[in-house]
């Protein structure tokens, strides 16, 4: 508990967790509306909500050379409020399309609006690394994941009540305001330029073509050249995949298969279920982290969160459901917890958003492709249970792989940074 109370008496890091904490809040409750809004519209046509997740993800493909480079090179602060600031008035620019019931408008919006937001995470993160010791990493990940835990408790119950009570406008609406109160909380902090600036000042007009393509490739170069890193990274290709199918599987579970009549209020139960079962096991897990090491923790995490998603396709009740699911969400924090603990340490501070830059297009490009698929596949070719069969599946084979390989580059890493001639070399 202390260690909690010491890390938000760090005045930058409560403004940047409360600038999350409500631009988090915003989006989950605009996503989870949005989604309510074409199943209700257009209920006949499912693929739509999945065409609604694909503008969330591709744009990642249009920017993904530029987001880390941006991060890296430009004010980290002022990227991060200029795209909340974007962000929020695009959200209004939504408000107006819907309005006009142009759907192909909609989803052009949406896929800006998502291109401008790309840019937020990379700094944001570059940002934490350098307002936080290399000890507050592990701690600063468990409260992001018990703070995640609470928006999957109560963030679909939040959302259906706002979606019934002031449409997709007024979710859309407050969705908005949370972008400017995010941009607002990360304009207000106090940032040493060494945080904000790590390689130096530089304009918009440096920008040019031939200095993004060396930046995006020096990024390429430090994980492939970092085996333990690139070990870690190949992973987060199957992590897209499962957060894509994750995205639209529950809703379709329940509307086509488990609860056709009201499976509104069926969503709404499963989140306050799966919310509660990842705080419980934010708060276990960050005990446990102490105490095995953090590739343990991930790889554990993997094969059990895995399991019990597959088994979430089994089920033919409710009931049954949401005990599976409440087992995953138990074990989710273990490798949550892990990675966000990891990452930070053994990225060096000046490559974070060239780091970030690949890893987001990759596990875009495989979310993209996923919910692809599944725009083509389901329900005439690949049933739901397949989907969580092979979603969970995947998560295991990720685990054994890691099993497998990191604990052979971590002891390489060790050998290193206790000889300083050879780590500069990582």
């Amino acid at each position: 508990m202390k260690e909690f109370i010491r890390i938000f008496q760090n005045r930058n890091f409560l403004k940047l967790f409360l600038a999350n904490f409500t631009s988090t809040l915003g989006s989950i409750i605009g996503v989870t509306a949005f989604m309510f809004y074409l199943l209700d519209t257009y209920s006949g046509k499912p693929v739509y909500a999945t065409m609604a997740e694909l503008m969330y993800a591709l744009p990642t493909m249009a920017v993904f050379f530029l987001v880390g480079v941006v991060a890296d090179r430009m004010d980290r602060q002022k990227v991060a409020v200029y795209s909340d600031y974007i962000c929020a008035f695009l959200s209004l620019v939504l408000i107006f399309t819907i309005e006009s019931q142009m759907i192909v408008l909609v989803f052009a919006v949406l896929f800006l609006r998502s291109a401008i937001g790309k840019f937020f995470f990379p700094a944001d993160q570059a940002m934490l690394q350098g307002i936080l010791s290399k000890d507050e990493y592990a701690i600063s990940a468990g409260i992001n994941q018990m703070v995640s835990s609470v928006f999957m408790l109560f963030g679909t119950m939040i959302a259906v009540f706002i979606y019934w009570a002031g449409g997709i406008k007024g979710a859309i609406a407050f969705d908005m305001v949370t972008f400017l109160v995010s941009g607002l909380l990360i304009q207000s902090m106090k940032v040493n330029k060494e945080v904000r600036l790590p390689n130096g000042p530089h304009t918009v007009r440096d920008l040019h073509l031939k200095m993004v393509w060396k930046d995006f490739a020096s990024g390429f170069s430090y994980i492939w050249n970092y085996k333990l890193l690139l070990t870690l990274i190949m992973g987060f290709f199957v992590f897209g995949m499962v957060n894509g199918a994750l995205s639209v599987m529950p809703a379709f579970i329940m509307k086509y298969k488990l609860a056709p009549d009201n499976y509104e209020k069926m969503l709404m139960i499963m989140g306050v279920v799966f919310g509660i079962a990842v705080l419980a096991g934010s708060v276990i897990c960050s005990m446990l982290v102490k105490k095995l090491k953090l590739s343990t923790a991930i790889i554990w995490g993997l094969i059990i969160t895995g399991i019990f998603i597959g088994l979430c396709g089994l089920p033919k009740t409710t009931f049954y459901f949401y005990v599976m699911a409440a087992g995953a969400g138990l074990s989710i924090p273990l490798t949550n917890i892990g990675l966000g603990g990891w990452m930070p340490k053994i990225v060096d501070k000046k490559m974070m958003g060239r780091v970030q830059g690949w890893i987001s297009p990759l596990q875009m490009l495989s979310h993209s492709l996923t919910l692809g698929f599944i725009a083509l596949f389901y329900p005439k070719i690949v049933s739901i249970n397949v989907l969580f069969y092979a979603v969970g599946g995947a998560l295991v084979l990720v685990g054994i792989f890691y099993m497998i390989l990191l604990p052979r580059f971590e002891e390489r890493k060790e050998v290193k940074e206790e000889k300083p001639a050879a780590a500069v070399g990582v």
